[in-house]
């Protein structure tokens, strides 16, 4: 797909969900730019390019200074902090934006930080204000940051993806241009990894000595070489979270605690680092074989790199350097394997980086076995998805077993515009159900709205643990049908749900809607008839109202049992289902259809 054909297809996008929350009931008005913003944040997010973000308007003007916000996201260890802010044209063709525009929002968004570090900016809010509880979380964890990003979202394209990092009160913080070239980049192909290139020959001096194997009848080459434990740290700066594994993401766990082991080792045997370490594993797109120093063949530049195991690693290099700048990473030599992809087939691709993935880290307690998305589960939820229609016969689900694979259908299938046209109208985005999605709504209405909280990765994580032990077995029972449809039914109350809570509340409306989900499962869970929403497509009038009359009550609970945390932190927490699960609710309304 074209770039100017991306962008038709993201305004539409943009578009459709704005009329389905104009049909909402009691919807604000949803501004485009607030629209446009929390779908590419929530993209982001999927990708691993950052965290669980918070949707967070903020703008204001303190004195001569101009300070704007669009959302944020937090690190589980509130060590690393992302911040967005967004410019949107609603442009239908290629436009750009002058980098003093995208330059000029980031300062914005900087004040903003700024006037949050010093600790002048919540003193002077109202605790009503959204952006209230994120001034005092910032205030009260500056000082524990590790990184810091500000990211300028834009429908243009801007020539500068990237400006001059800044210091804040000693801190460094990043700032980064998310266009809709990049944009492009990520949604048309489902790979982050490509944005990635390495050149080794100006990251460490000379391309990296290796021992090269070709691949005559296989889908990979292969290659074993060392990299400069600064070269690694170098290319984790850079590229952060992206670098490690982004399309199967929740394989690894990456945090910013660094093991203490790896740690001692930097410190008092930094040489000895190649002899006790187990090395990583890397995959690449292409790859470009030059001259070592020692006539030898050298690894020149990777096109896409990912490391798919030994993440931290990684982490623990850069995060000790970084607290300890006086240790000396020149003499740390870190061993690798690297897979340089073939193959043509994007599903073989991302299956073959899942089985690296697994087998790779099969040394490690994670169970990353259940997580890949070339299972039994999901591909026969992606094959349910395929031939189970709609009650009106025409229109269908889709289930988006591997990342793109939605806009891959679109443009394989949608060859004319009147194909196309025909295609979003029987299967329109509001019906795409991606693998973390589905996590999402089900764990919310088993009643564990804390899962769901601690983000989307992690809750997935939870969930496909969730079904194996529920089997008690091996493997992971397959649905069928009706469980199809149930899910699917599941997923209606909870996209609902999210529709009317939005706009009732100025912040922390994801956590309201799980939260009101689990309740209403574990109050109405066994009258409600999924089979009725399933037909409708849709729920009552009377169901919304309850839902509204709920919702309140939750919101109110939810800020009273928090004792001054942030909401998003505190609804992590099991003792928080249990102060709203056992909280006091207006009574059950006469006349819900979908009660047995």
């Amino acid at each position: 797909m074209e770039l100017e054909d991306f962008l038709r297809q993201t305004q539409i996008e943009v578009q459709t969900e704005i009329g389905e929350r104009l049909g909402a009931s009691g919807e604000a008005y949803p501004y485009p730019e607030s629209v446009f913003a929390e779908v590419v944040m929530q993209h982001m997010s999927e990708i691993g390019m950052t965290f669980e973000p918070e949707v967070c308007h903020y703008s204001a003007k303190i004195g001569n200074a101009n300070l704007r916000l669009s959302g944020f996201a937090v690190s589980d260890e509130a060590d690393q902090l992302d911040l967005f802010v967004s410019i949107y044209g609603g442009v239908d063709t290629i436009q750009s934006i002058p980098d003093s525009d995208t330059k000029t929002a980031a300062e914005q968004c900087l004040r903003f930080l700024a006037k949050c570090a010093e600790g002048k900016l919540a003193a002077t809010m109202d605790e009503s204000n959204d952006a209230y509880a994120l001034a005092l979380t910032i205030q009260e964890c500056y000082a524990n940051l590790d990184q810091i990003r500000v990211y300028v979202l834009t429908d243009r394209q801007a020539k500068a993806k990237n400006f001059k990092a800044r210091e804040i009160s000693g801190k460094t913080i990043k700032l980064e241009v998310m266009d809709i070239e990049r944009l492009h980049r990520h949604w048309s192909e489902g790979k982050p990894r490509d944005e990635l290139v390495v050149n080794f020959e100006e990251v460490s001096g000379s391309p990296l000595p290796c021992v090269y194997v070709p691949g005559q009848m296989t889908d990979y080459d292969y290659a074993l070489t060392v990299i400069p434990g600064e070269a690694l740290r170098f290319v984790y700066e850079k590229y952060g979270p992206r670098l490690l594994e982004a399309n199967v993401r929740s394989f690894l766990s990456v945090t910013g605690k660094v093991n203490k082991g790896i740690r001692d080792t930097l410190r008092d045997d930094p040489e000895r680092f190649m002899a006790y370490n187990n090395g990583i594993v890397i995959v690449a797109d292409d790859a470009h074989i030059g001259r070592a120093a020692d006539g030898g063949p050298g690894i020149l530049w990777l096109k896409g790199m990912q490391i798919v195991n030994g993440g931290q690693t990684t982490a623990s290099i850069y995060f000790t350097k970084k607290k300890s700048p006086d240790i000396d990473l020149r003499q740390v030599r870190v061993p690798a394997k690297l897979i340089i992809l073939k193959s043509k087939d994007t599903i073989a691709e991302e299956a073959l980086i899942s089985d690296i993935s697994r087998y790779a880290n099969s040394q490690n307690s994670v169970k990353q076995s259940d997580l890949s998305a070339n299972k039994p589960f999901h591909v026969e939820m992606e094959k349910l998805a395929m031939t189970t229609y709609c009650p009106d016969g025409v229109g269908r689900w889709f289930y988006e077993r591997a990342a793109g694979s939605y806009n891959t259908m679109l443009t394989r299938e949608g060859t004319t515009t009147a194909k196309l046209k025909k295609l979003k109208e029987s299967i329109p985005p509001s019906r795409k159900i991606t693998k973390t999605d589905l996590a999402k709504f089900l764990n919310a209405w088993n009643k564990r709205p804390d899962l769901v909280s601690l983000g989307a990765q992690k809750n997935f994580e939870r969930f496909m643990d969730s079904l194996r032990e529920d089997d008690q077995s091996s493997s992971i029972p397959l649905p069928d049908v009706m469980a199809y449809k149930a899910m699917v039914a599941k997923a209606i109350l909870f996209k609902k749900t999210q529709s009317l809570v939005r706009p009732m509340f100025p912040a922390f409306q994801g956590n309201v809607a799980t939260y009101l989900v689990s309740l209403l499962a574990d109050r109405l869970g066994d009258r409600i008839d999924l089979d009725k929403v399933w037909l409708k497509q849709d729920i009552s009038t009377t169901l919304r109202l309850q839902l509204q009359t709920w919702a309140t009550e939750v919101n109110e609970t939810l800020h009273r049992t928090s004792g001054g945390k942030m909401i998003s932190e505190w609804a992590k927490k099991p003792e928080c289902w249990d102060a709203v699960r056992m909280g006091s609710y207006s009574p059950v309304m006469d006349g819900i259809f979908e009660l047995r």
